[in-house]
């Protein structure tokens, strides 16, 4: 047996981590900082927060707030040209995926050459990175803990992901008293993604023993604590379990990787700018049917992880996990592919792009058809 597990960031947890950031930033004598967030994070007043502590510290430092969900190249570049022109030396980047994810691809930028597009792929980065502190204020995405940076790109009209280990933020403040301000659809929806990202990253074909342990356990976590976490934005002990969730299960998908889901979920998005998490739940389950005759002992690990008792059928019991999560996703309201807007006569445009995306290299069932991926869409509409 023999594999590798990257994992890099410093972190700090629980309730009131904030209050280590201006320790944190005077650590790294941050003499002019990025700080990178998007409107719903000035608006839920969090941002104040990290500014008060950004102050404190004594470091010098610029705002870049024009993060837009599924960040695009152009975005990246104008922020990254902001940076340079500051003589940026650290960054510190709060909210969701999108943010830190811009903040990851701003960092490329600032150590390396040429355009953000160039480094589209797997390792293409070649000179370490600034150091970066990353907050999340969702439970969903990892962004904070993970090598990838996922962005769109507008030209080519596709949703790519830079992957590099030089990509990680090096220190995470995960303060679960940051995520009670979500409203419910966004704690499902991202809930739904890390959800997502466990089960992608168990039945991956790059999935280790060490992944596994992290995927199962992650999952174990989420699929526990989200109907509380969406029911009562208040219950703090589900918001910390939610984050800790996240956090496990990033380790394991950032080292193992994902699949088919997430080749739809992007597509979706890069064509009509759909919340990334919402995406993928809204296929999860059926992708999840798809792939069961392909890993079946996975599956039945699986449901078997989520408390669901198995009736030691294999033909049965491989099932048991996509029917769990069509119900979850109908518990939490998460909205079908037509509630969405999107029309039907694209399904055939979606199905055919999903093909080219490369995620589907580490997907357990291989050889995925336009009428699979277009019998997949339909259930989902």
């Amino acid at each position: 047996m023999s594999f590798n597990f990257f994992v890099n960031s410093n972190i700090t947890f629980g309730r009131g981590a904030l209050a280590c950031l201006a320790d944190l930033i005077r650590g790294y004598g941050f003499k002019s900082a990025m700080i990178v967030y998007d409107e719903g994070v000035r608006a839920a007043g969090i941002a104040g927060k990290v500014l008060a502590q950004v102050k404190e510290s004594g470091a010098e430092y610029i705002v870049f707030d024009g993060v837009i969900p599924n960040p695009t190249n152009e975005v990246v570049e104008e922020a990254a040209d902001m940076a340079k022109k500051a003589g940026v030396d650290g960054f510190i980047a709060v909210g969701g995926g999108s943010s830190i994810d811009l903040a990851k691809a701003v960092n490329v930028l600032m150590t390396n050459p040429g355009r953000i597009g160039d480094y589209g792929g797997m390792n293409k980065v070649k000179t370490p990175c600034l150091p970066l502190i990353a907050i999340p204020t969702t439970a969903g995405t990892s962004s904070e803990i993970t090598n990838v940076s996922a962005l769109i790109d507008t030209e080519k009209v596709i949703k790519y992901v830079i992957i590099d280990n030089k990509l990680v933020a090096t220190d995470v403040i995960a303060d679960p008293e940051l995520t009670a301000t979500m409203p419910k659809s966004v704690t499902a929806a991202t809930g739904m993604d890390a959800i997502t990202h466990a089960v992608e990253s168990y039945i991956s074909n790059m999935a280790t023993p060490l992944t596994e342990y992290n995927s199962l356990k992650g999952l174990e976590i989420l699929y526990r604590n989200l109907p509380a976490a969406v029911e009562n934005g208040n219950d703090m002990e589900a918001r910390e379990q939610m984050m800790l969730g996240c956090i496990i299960t990033g380790f394991a998908f950032s080292n193992a990787n994902l699949g088919l889901v997430h080749g739809i979920a992007h597509t979706l998005s890069a064509h009509f700018g759909l919340a990334h998490g919402m995406a993928n739940a809204t296929v999860l389950p059926y992708v999840m049917r798809y792939n069961a005759e392909s890993c079946p002992e996975k599956m039945a690990a699986l449901a078997e992880a989520i408390g669901i008792d198995l009736s030691g059928e294999q033909e049965k019991d491989q099932y048991l996990l996509s029917e769990a999560l069509l119900k979850l996703t109908r518990r939490l309201g998460i909205k079908t592919l037509s509630e969405q807007g999107i029309d039907e006569k694209d399904l055939d445009m979606v199905a055919e792009d999903v093909l080219k995306e490369p995620v589907l290299g580490f997907n357990p069932r291989q050889g995925v058809t336009k009428e699979a991926v277009l019998d997949i869409l339909k259930q989902a509409y």
